[in-house]
C-alpha cells in the first residue's frame, strides 16, 4: 500500500464527514484509505486470573461488535467509489494509534472528526484532534 490516507472512524456524524472528505480526496489522488476504529482501553489495572479471563472474553465481544456495528457500515459507505480501503480495529489511545499507523504505513494524511465536546472536557481529558495537531508526523484534516 502506498501513501494511504488514515481515517479515524467512530461512527459519529463528525467521523462520517471525515470519511466523506477522505473518500473524495482518495478518489482524486488514487490513494488507498486505512479506516481505523480505536476501542479505548487502559492496560493499567490489576486483575485476578478470573477477571483477566472475563476481560479477554469482553474484548472479543467488543471487537466483534465494533466490526459489525461501526466498521462494516463504514466499509459499505466507501464501496462503489473505487477506493481501496483496509479496516483496522485496535485497542488503545486514539491519537497514539493513529500516529503509530501513520508512521508505520507511511501515510500521506490523517482525517478525523471533532466531536464538539466542551472545551472544559477537552482540557480535562484531552482530545484526539488536539493531540494529533501537536504530535502527528503528517498533515491532519479535522472535520467539525
Amino acid at each position: 500500500m502506498s501513501d494511504p490516507f488514515i481515517v479515524g472512524y467512530d461512527g459519529s456524524p463528525a467521523s462520517d464527514r471525515a470519511l466523506d472528505v477522505a473518500i473524495a480526496q482518495a478518489v482524486e489522488a488514487s490513494t488507498p484509505i486505512i479506516l481505523v476504529h480505536v476501542l479505548e482501553w487502559s492496560p493499567y489495572s490489576f486483575l485476578t486470573q478470573e477477571e483477566l479471563a472475563e476481560r479477554h472474553r469482553r474484548r472479543k465481544e467488543e471487537l466483534a461488535r465494533a466490526e459489525s456495528a461501526v466498521v462494516t457500515p463504514a466499509l459499505e459507505r466507501v464501496s462503489g467509489h473505487g477506493v481501496e480501503v483496509s479496516p483496522v480495529i485496535r485497542y488503545g489511545h486514539s491519537a497514539e494509534i493513529l500516529v503509530e499507523l501513520a508512521k508505520s504505513e507511511k501515510a500521506r494524511q490523517i482525517f478525523v472528526g471533532r466531536d464538539g465536546s466542551s472545551a472544559f472536557k477537552a482540557r480535562l481529558f484531552g482530545s484526539t484532534a488536539a493531540t494529533l495537531v501537536q504530535v502527528s508526523p503528517v498533515p491532519c484534516t479535522i472535520l467539525p
